[in-house]
């Protein structure tokens, strides 16, 4: 499901870093995937992390150490539900995505 969804967003490649497989627009990486952990991970913003935890508690949680308190959030995904991760999803692109993007795409907004 974590895959198709981020692959599904306007020029976002695969790759992978540190063994796991990651989710690149314009060259940075909006999403993460740790299948040995179960888990995910979306870049947010503080204020969305907060946002999603609060909405969705135990299926986002902050990353580790300095990356999870700058808003790396890690999604559960035993317990992840497909529209919540969609907008998560959503929103680590529009994070990412350069402004061209942006402006190409300008009905690909999304809000907790």
């Amino acid at each position: 499901m974590f895959r198709g969804m981020a692959l599904a967003l306007p020029e976002v490649e695969e790759g992978a870093h540190g063994g796991h497989p990651d989710f690149r627009v314009g060259g940075k990486v909006c999403a993460t995937l740790v299948p040995a952990k179960g888990q995910a991970m979306v870049a947010l913003t503080v204020e969305q992390q907060a946002r999603a935890m609060e909405e969705h508690p135990g299926m986002f949680v902050p990353a580790a150490g300095a990356w999870g308190a700058r808003g790396a959030t890690m999604v559960v995904l035993a317990r992840a539900k497909a529209a919540p991760v969609k907008t998560a999803l959503l929103l680590a692109w529009r994070n990412k995505a350069p402004k061209r993007l942006l402006e190409a795409w300008p009905k690909l907004r999304a809000e907790w």
